[in-house]
């Protein structure tokens, strides 16, 4: 883990335009930021790796954070791309096991991580508060399940608009989605499990419809 800094008190009000941390009981808000301890990452740095120990609640407060591993043949794949204020790391902090994936620092980056350990006792000691971290694991279960779904049924084509879509809206942490969305063409098709090639015809078909614009190193969503 890399080296830590105190958290900044105006850090709170950023971290409300998270829909899960907003609906936080503010006793639970006042633990995380009060345990909670900023990691500065470098482009390229790696915050945890697959198989790593459990070590906390982590936020993405500036730059972004690539989450995924590498597959059968050593290429990187990619899971999901965070970008602040998306929280991160509830599974690893519920059942105590290992880290599911690498996550690695896009650009300069900030995490916010709560320690598991004086979390954990926190919690054990305000049981009704476990709701919350099980709350914010139902999301991402959520989003999952509708992610296979489309996997099953739908064209490249319908499948790249669903996730762009769901970027925008930080994997349903934003209440108002983005409209422009910063991510290159080789991500997006390591998130697809496609060739670059096909992200970008299927990109060109959606421009074509009238459903995205394309700019230099940026996507801009439309209606």
């Amino acid at each position: 883990m890399p080296h830590s800094d105190p958290v900044p008190a105006a850090l709170r009000a950023a971290l409300a335009s998270d829909d899960w941390f907003a609906a936080c009981p503010t006793e639970l808000q006042d633990v995380l930021l009060r345990l909670g301890r900023m990691h500065p990452l470098a482009h390229g740095q790696s915050l945890f790796s697959r198989g790593g120990q459990a070590d906390g609640l982590c936020c993405v407060t500036a730059g972004g954070l690539h989450i995924g591993a590498l597959d059968a043949e050593g290429q990187p794949a990619e899971l999901a791309y965070l970008e602040p204020y998306q929280w991160f790391g509830e599974i690893a902090l519920i059942d105590g096991l290992p880290r599911t994936h690498d996550a690695v620092a896009e650009g300069g980056t900030r995490v916010l991580v709560v320690p598991r350990d004086p979390l954990v006792d926190w919690l054990d000691r305000h049981p009704a508060q476990w709701r919350e971290l099980a709350r914010l694991a139902c999301r991402k279960l959520r989003v999952a399940f509708a992610v296979l779904e489309e996997l099953a049924i739908l064209p490249l084509e319908e499948r790249l608009q669903r996730r762009l879509r769901l970027l925008a809206q930080g994997y349903g942490s934003r209440e108002a989605p983005r409209r422009r969305i910063r991510l290159g063409q080789e991500v997006l098709a390591r998130m697809m499990g496609v060739s670059r090639q096909s992200v970008n015809k299927a990109l060109k078909t959606l421009e074509t419809r009238g459903v995205l614009r394309l700019h230099y190193g940026e996507i801009e969503l439309l209606g």
